[in-house]
């Protein structure tokens, strides 16, 4: 006797091994429990092909036309100059520091 084919099997078999869900998400990675119905991890399923889509839907990322310069100059402003230049600040502090330490010695002579 021949070996059934898989419209022939009893009890929802032929629809079990075409729809199987695998053991590891192909999207994100994770473990998949039997009989899922989508990734726990990532939302990934069936319908959605185990797509990408799927697992950034909930990130709440920014679209592609997304202009980050916009965003920085609408957050804070236009870039504003400094009002005085670091380096010469740490300049006069360290000359102001050597004549603290140098001048009392001069002036002991």
């Amino acid at each position: 006797m021949p070996a059934p084919r898989p419209a022939q099997l009893r009890g929802g078999c032929a629809d079990r091994l075409t729809h199987m869900t695998p053991e590891i998400c192909p999207n994100c990675g994770a473990e998949v429990p039997p009989r899922a119905k989508a990734c726990p991890e990532c939302g990934s399923d069936e319908q959605t092909g185990w797509s990408e889509k799927a697992a950034t839907d909930h990130l709440d990322l920014p679209d592609e036309e997304f202009d980050y310069d916009e965003f920085v100059k609408r957050e804070f402003g236009p870039k504003k100059s400094r009002p005085f230049p670091k380096g010469l600040l740490w300049l006069i502090v360290a000359v102001a520091l050597l004549l603290a330490f140098i001048l009392p010695l001069i002036l002991r002579r």
